[in-house]
């Protein structure tokens, strides 16, 4: 088996980066696309008792990354297109801000360490999408508690480390234009990489 198209997507809680993914899934899926996904990072983070959201430690980061790293794994076994929702960098970007939210300061010596850690992942996305955080678009409270300042710094970090270590993406605003370019850029990139 080749290996297959890597697509990661990243951007604060809520910036609509799953419903981007379900969209992009089902028209590789009309396509006869074998696509495999990942996610759900943060929920299994909290049935082990991890911290998230704002209170997110290094050994959370470490975990989240290291999870994430290891399901894109798995999901490359079965899969033209793995789509990985929650890109390594945002378990980074999630630590910066919490770290930032709490005013605290990162240790140095833990920053390096996620950072290289993150940075393994990086170059294996062909495509990488990066949602950007529009404040006015309404979340669901029953369904998302975020602190608005905690989404807006974790926006900040990950559009900050994508800038930083010159990692290739595609911005994708909450306009529905963008949102469609962004899925028909997915789509054909898959289309012209995966062998008929």
């Amino acid at each position: 088996m080749t290996n297959p198209i890597r697509i990661g997507i990243t951007g604060a809680h809520s910036t609509g980066k799953t419903m981007l993914l379900r969209r992009i899934e089902m028209e590789l899926r009309a396509e006869g696309i074998r696509v495999a996904r990942t996610g759900w990072v943060g929920k299994r983070a909290a049935g082990l008792g991890l911290p998230k959201r704002e209170q997110h430690t290094a050994a959370s980061t470490e975990w989240a990354i290291a999870q994430g790293i290891a399901d894109e794994i798995g999901a490359a076994q079965s899969a033209d297109v793995v789509l990985a929702d929650c890109a390594v960098v945002d378990a980074l970007a999630c630590w910066h801000a919490a770290v930032e939210f709490r005013g605290e300061i990162l240790d140095p010596g833990d920053d390096e360490r996620m950072r290289l850690l993150a940075a393994t992942q990086h170059a294996k996305y062909d495509l990488l999408l990066a949602t950007v955080l529009d404040p006015a678009a309404p979340v669901e409270p029953k369904r998302h508690a975020y602190d608005s300042r905690y989404r807006e710094l974790v926006d900040r970090h990950v559009h900050g480390l994508l800038a930083e270590q010159d990692i290739e993406h595609l911005r994708v605003t909450h306009d529905p234009h963008d949102e469609g370019r962004a899925v028909k850029t997915a789509v054909r990139l898959a289309l012209q990489l995966v062998p008929a």
